[in-house]
C-alpha cells in the first residue's frame, strides 16, 4: 500500500488598515526607518491599554463571508503567552476558542483535475510581532518594532490537501481573494502573507505524525517544501524509524527542510481571556451590512468572463490575476455595445478576443513587467482602445500597422485615427497600385519565384513580406497573398 500524504495549512495575512490593531500607530509595511511607527501601546510600556481596531475586525468577517464561513455571534480576544525577543509584551493578543469565523470552504482542483472543497477550520484575528534584523558577521540581532501590533489574520484549514501542487493552488487562490476583497495586499516577498504547512504521511486511515514547516514566503517554496517533506517522511518510515513531531524550516539554497525545535502544544501557550478588551457581539444587521459591500470574487469572475466574452481559459485566468487590467478590458468592451447593435454584428466574440489578445500580448510588452494601473499616467482611454480594435476588426489597418499605432497610442495617448492619418498608415485600397508593386517584387526575386514554383510555400511568404515592407504594412495581407498567387500562376 502506498503512503498517503495529509496536509493542512496555516496562513497569516497582514491586514490593510490605516492603523495597527490595538493602537493608533500607522500600519505601513513599506516604512524603512526602524522603530518609527511605534508608541507606548505597541511597545508594551507599563500602564498602557489596547483598543481594538474595528476595521480589522470587519475585514476578517468579510473574508469569512467570502470563504463560506459561519460568523460568530459572540467572540473575544485571548492572551497567548510565549517569549520571543520581538514580542514586546511577552504575550500576543490573539483568539483561541471563539474565532471570528469558522466552518468554511474554498474550492480548488485536486490532482485528478476534479473540483474539491478544502475545508476551513477557522479564521481569527491577532497582532503581529516585531521583526529581528541580523547584521551580517555580527554576534547580535536588532529589534525593529514597526510591525509589532499590525493586524494579522490567521486562517487554518482542515487536513484536506494531498500534494504540494494543491497546497500552492490553495494559497494562490486565497491571495487572489484577499486582494479582491481589499483586506490585504498579501505580498509574500514583503512578509504580508506567510504560509505554514502541517504534513504527515501514513498508510491506511490512521494519520501519521504531524510536522510543521514555518514561514514559507513564496508559492514556489510552498510546493517544493511540501513535496520534499512528504518524500523525507516516507524515507524515514521506510527505514523503520519514527517521524518526530517538530517544527522545521526551509533552506532556500539547499532546497530542504531542517529541524528547528520540538512543536509546542496549545497548553504550552497558557491561553486565557484578554482582561483589557471586552467580549464582542455581532448582530445580524452588522454582518449583513458587511455582506452588502462584498465585491465580485475570482471564481465568479472566471465564470462570467467565460460566459459573457467566450474567452479561453488562459485569457480568463490572466484577467482574474490582473484585476485592474480586467476592469479596463470591461470598459473597452462596453464601448462596442451601441456599435454592435447598429451594425448588427453577429461575431462579437471575435471582437472581444481581439481586445484580450492585444491587452495580454502587445500591451504587456509595452508595460515591461510593470503592474497595470489607470492611475499611473495611463494615456490610452478605453474609448480610443475600442476604436483601435474596431479598425483591426474591420480591416482598416493591418496587424503590422496596428502594432505601430499601439506604440504611438501608448506614448502619446492620441486618437488612433489621427495617428493613422498623420503617418499615412491607412489600409491601401488601390488594387492597381498594389498589383504594380507586387510585379516589381516578383521581378526582383527570381530565385524565390523558382522556389515557389518548385513547391516551396515559404517563398510565397517571403515575397508577401517584401510587399508588406514596400507598402509600410498598409497593404491587406490577404489581398497580397491572393494577387501574388494570381500573378505567379
Amino acid at each position: 500500500m502506498a503512503y498517503k500524504p495529509t496536509i493542512g495549512l496555516e496562513i497569516h495575512a497582514e491586514l490593510k488598515t490605516n492603523s495597527k490593531m490595538f493602537c493608533g500607530c500607522k500600519n505601513d509595511p513599506d516604512e524603512k526607518k526602524p522603530n518609527y511607527n511605534i508608541c507606548p501601546v505597541c511597545t508594551a510600556q507599563p500602564g498602557t491599554l489596547p483598543v481594538a481596531n474595528e476595521e480589522a475586525i470587519k475585514k476578517v468577517i468579510k473574508t469569512g463571508l467570502a470563504l463560506n464561513c459561519k460568523i460568530a455571534e459572540d467572540s473575544k480576544f485571548d492572551r497567548k503567552n510565549y517569549f520571543y525577543p520581538d514580542l514586546p509584551k511577552g504575550y500576543q493578543i490573539s483568539q483561541y476558542d471563539q474565532p471570528l469565523a469558522s466552518g468554511g470552504w474554498l474550492e480548488i482542483r485536486n490532482p485528478k483535475s476534479e473540483i474539491q472543497k478544502i475545508r476551513i477550520t477557522r479564521i481569527h484575528l491577532e497582532e503581529d510581532t516585531g521583526s529581528l534584523v541580523h547584521p551580517e558577521g555580527a554576534d547580535y540581532s536588532l529589534v525593529n518594532l514597526n510591525r509589532a501590533g499590525v493586524p494579522l489574520m490567521e486562517l487554518v484549514t482542515e487536513p484536506d490537501i494531498t500534494s504540494g501542487k494543491q497546497a500552492r493552488e490553495f494559497a494562490e487562490e486565497l491571495q487572489r481573494i484577499f486582494r479582491y476583497l481589499g483586506v490585504s495586499d498579501a505580498e509574500m516577498e514583503k512578509g504580508q502573507m506567510r504560509v505554514e504547512l502541517n504534513i504527515s504521511v501514513s498508510k491506511g486511515k490512521t494519520l501519521g505524525t504531524k510536522v510543521e514547516i514555518k514561514n514559507l514566503n513564496s508559492f514556489k517554496v510552498v510546493e517544493k517544501a511540501a513535496d520534499f517533506e512528504i518524500k523525507r517522511q516516507e524515507e524515514v518510515l521506510e527505514a523503520g524509524d519514527k517521524v518526530v513531531q517538530e517544527t522545521r524550516g526551509w533552506h532556500d539554497k539547499k532546497e530542504i527542510t531542517f529541524s528547528q525545535r520540538e512543536k509546542e502544544e496549545a497548553h504550552d501557550y497558557r491561553y486565557f481571556p484578554e482582561p483589557d478588551l471586552p467580549p464582542m457581539h455581532f448582530s445580524k444587521d452588522f454582518v449583513e451590512a458587511i455582506k452588502a459591500t462584498m465585491p465580485e470574487l475570482p471564481q465568479q469572475k472566471r465564470i462570467r468572463f467565460q460566459k459573457e466574452f467566450k474567452l479561453d481559459e488562459i485569457s480568463v485566468e490572466f484577467f482574474v490575476d490582473n484585476k485592474n487590467l480586467s476592469e479596463y478590458y470591461e470598459k473597452v468592451v462596453s464601448e462596442f455595445k451601441e456599435w454592435l447593435s447598429v451594425e448588427k454584428i453577429k461575431d462579437s466574440d471575435k471582437l472581444y478576443k481581439l481586445v484580450a489578445n492585444y491587452l495580454i500580448s502587445d500591451m504587456q510588452g509595452l508595460l515591461q513587467g510593470k503592474e497595470f494601473s489607470m492611475a499611473d499616467d495611463w494615456k490610452i482611454t478605453p474609448e480610443n482602445f475600442a476604436e483601435f480594435v474596431k479598425m483591426i476588426y474591420k480591416g482598416d489597418i493591418s496587424s503590422k500597422v496596428a502594432k505601430m499605432v499601439l506604440v504611438e497610442m501608448f506614448n502619446t495617448g492620441n486618437d488612433p485615427s489621427d495617428i493613422i492619418e498623420k503617418n499615412n498608415w491607412k489600409q491601401m485600397d488601390d488594387d492597381a497600385g498594389l498589383e504594380k508593386i507586387i510585379k516589381e517584387i516578383i521581378e526582383k526575386n527570381s530565385k524565390a519565384v523558382e522556389d515557389y514554383k518548385a513547391g516551396k510555400q515559404n517563398s510565397l511568404q517571403f515575397m508577401a513580406g517584401q510587399v508588406m515592407k514596400e507598402t509600410r504594412g498598409t497593404a491587406n495581407p490577404e489581398k497580397v497573398i491572393e494577387l501574388l498567387k494570381k500573378l505567379l500562376s
